[in-house]
């Protein structure tokens, strides 16, 4: 059976005796296996960055860029391996496969004009012959810990911005479909990254541990469960380590008496359901405003999910394909009877799916809960899945208030026409990313992606130029050039000496 190894060094390192078995979702069936690695093969990326990051952090930010320059055109022309392999590792279906690589593919964009982030700040004339002037440099090694749901656009959001400026960079994916970011680093190397740059280990705790623990690594990124992300940026901030932690969601979609019904219900259907669920920026709850717009709106949703197909991750009529692992999906039905459980009315059941064919498939059908209260154990925490709630609110302060209050601030979309509402609502909304119109408001590269409370540890966003200030550290230069003469000019006093 085929093995996944660590990539160190520019070059497949065997690691340990330790393996993981990596799934196909649409059969239920083992393909391959990935080695799991501790401490002895960080220490092996670590040392290759070492020797590596200091040559590379000298090199000009244009030449940097370059390499970035060849790694999109490589990205491009193996789109369609790269989709395939994701999708069988994954479960996705091959077009959100393909939208997966293309929104990390944005940032290595981003990356590619590193020479303008990276440009500091200049002060003629702040003293008498004085000048000040700030640069950015690199902190030297970074890390990234990535998620299972998108193997390939937020390693790129990581290591993209982290390499370009500088860093050399550690990367540690799922162990559970770990081949994609493996293939990203190879064809890094391709583009003409110098070996040791980018390292991928794969691994569970023991390796997470190991990289928040490690002296050399200066800065630690990572996107996974909340309880995760709260504990990766304590370990690591008390390693002394600067450590970005995003965490779970559980978005809410507004929807005003004044929406496009309609527009609003095809837009829901792809966000809800889309990726069968497993994305932190999913819809997985609707507010409509008003008892009218709630039965309105659940009547235009029951026929929308009805006609959602659930495929295999090749089928490419499927609007989503299998969740990702056996344990995942009995997670998702534990989570749907416990929402019958606790009284909420479950208007279309997708437990108990099967695919003709793929009976031991890891699928699970479109679920739709309508009455959801916010005391419930399925309101209060994320499922991802393919289970969408209707959450009633009676008026538009009300549905202010539901995403304001609860622990997760990722995303939030409101659906109206009125221009004053929307205005209003991205004002008072205690919540970090917010659409309006738009149900997956995640922005475009140029801008950062973070979420608030228990969606977000750390100071810095993700990509854009909080992406460029995470990985940098500013140095501050007050030069004074005398002139000459032998006397040495007047003394420099500083403002604060009198």
């Amino acid at each position: 059976m085929d093995i996944v190894k660590h990539y160190v060094g520019g070059a497949a390192l065997e690691g340990g005796a330790r393996t993981g078995d990596i799934f196909d979702p649409s059969s239920g069936k083992v393909q391959r296996q990935v080695t799991l690695g501790g401490l002895p093969e960080l220490e092996a990326a670590v040392a290759a960055a070492k020797a590596e990051q200091p040559g590379w952090a000298a090199v000009n930010p244009q030449r940097r860029a370059r390499v970035m320059f060849r790694f999109k055109e490589l990205i491009e022309r193996n789109m369609e391996e790269l989709a395939r392999i994701l999708s069988s590792e994954h479960g996705k279906v091959i077009a959100d496969a393909k939208g997966d690589i293309q929104r990390g593919l944005d940032v290595i964009e981003f990356a590619c004009g590193i020479p303008h982030a990276m440009k500091g700040e200049y002060t003629i004339g702040a003293g008498p012959g004085i000048d000040v002037y700030s640069m950015r440099q690199p902190l030297g090694i970074g890390a990234g810990i990535t998620p299972f749901n998108f193997p390939a656009m937020i390693p790129m959001w990581m290591f993209g911005v982290a390499i370009a400026v500088g860093n050399a960079f550690i990367l540690k994916p799922s162990e559970r479909d770990p081949s994609v970011p493996v293939r990203l680093a190879e064809l890094l190397k391709e583009a003409g990254l110098p070996d040791g740059i980018l390292s991928v280990v794969h691994g569970d705790k023991e390796m997470v541990d190991a990289i928040l623990d490690h002296p050399d690594i200066a800065a630690v990124s990572f996107v996974g469960s909340s309880d995760i992300a709260q504990y990766v940026y304590g370990r690591g901030t008390a390693a002394g380590k600067r450590v970005q932690a995003m965490g779970g969601a559980k978005n809410h979609g507004i929807v005003m008496p004044d929406a496009d019904l309609d527009q609003a219900v095809s837009d829901i259907m792809g966000a809800a359901y889309g990726s069968a669920g497993e994305r932190c920026m999913a819809l997985p709850v609707v507010v409509p405003v008003g008892e009218d717009t709630a039965d309105r709106l659940r009547d235009k949703l029951i026929p929308a999910i009805e006609a959602l197909r659930v495929g295999v991750s090749t089928d490419p009529e499927a609007h989503y394909g299998p969740v990702v692992t056996a344990a995942h999906k009995a997670k998702i039905e534990g989570y749907i009877q416990q929402g019958v459980n606790e009284g909420a009315e479950l208007v279309v059941d997708g437990r108990g799916f099967r695919l003709q064919g793929y009976e031991d498939g890891f699928f699970v059908g479109p679920t739709l809960f309508d009455r959801v209260t916010t005391d419930m154990v399925t309101y209060r925490e994320e499922i991802f899945g393919p289970v969408l709630q209707i959450v009633r609110a009676k008026d538009f302060d009300e549905a202010v208030a539901l995403p304001s209050r609860h622990q997760y601030g990722n995303g939030v979309a409101i659906f109206t026409r009125n221009g004053h509402a929307a205005r209003e609502f991205a004002a008072r909304v205690n919540v970090g990313m917010v659409g309006v119109n738009v149900p997956i408001p995640v922005p475009v590269s140029y801008h950062s992606f973070g979420g608030w409370k228990r969606s977000g540890f750390g100071d810095h966003n993700q990509h854009g130029m909080e992406g460029v200030r995470f990985w940098t550290k500013v140095k501050t230069v007050t030069g004074r050039w005398p002139d000459g003469g032998g006397d040495g000019g007047s003394a420099f006093v500083i403002p604060t000496m009198g």
